[in-house]
């Protein structure tokens, strides 16, 4: 992983799991489409103009709620590149490196369409709009590990684990 850079799509605190996908989409068996349906409660309409690259960018205690695998799937089929918040739910954070989806922690100023740049190597995120810069905590190499083989499943079958 090096650097990413996106448009930043900015949401609060408190963004649960059901806010992030709603528990009635999740009855089928087909789960290749839960992209069509993130945010469809409180951000009607997001799902089509997320591009891929984009990072999502919120506030505290992300991802709390349920512990299904769902909502960080739908958010890796729907294009975020990563995700930046300033705190995460634990199951959601761990669910999250087990299939992939890379996260940051860390405070930023990003608001709604402002660019930003991401760099994991050296653990600074770059608001491209403002031109100020953030410090986080770079993943332990297990970690970085999972994102970059795509999840726990990945690792194993490429026998690196």
């Amino acid at each position: 992983m090096a650097e990413m850079k996106g448009k930043v799509w900015r949401f609060e605190d408190n963004v649960d799991t059901d806010q992030i996908i709603p528990a009635e989409r999740l009855v089928s068996a087909n789960l290749t489409h839960l992209n069509d349906f993130i945010f469809e409660k409180v951000r009607p309409g997001i799902a089509q103009e997320i591009k891929k690259g984009d990072i999502l960018v919120a506030g505290k205690n992300f991802g709390c709620g349920s512990s299904r695998e769902h909502a960080p799937l739908s958010l890796i089929q729907a294009g975020f590149s990563c995700i930046v918040a300033e705190s995460f739910a634990r199951i959601f954070y761990r669910n999250s490196m087990n299939i992939g989806l890379l996260l940051i922690e860390c405070k930023t100023d990003a608001k709604e369409e402002d660019v930003i740049a991401v760099d994991t190597e050296s653990g600074k995120v770059k608001n491209l709009s403002t031109g100020k810069e953030f410090n986080f905590p770079k993943h332990p190499p297990f970690i970085t590990q999972l994102i970059e083989c795509g999840g726990l499943v990945n690792v194993i079958k490429e026998g690196k684990l």
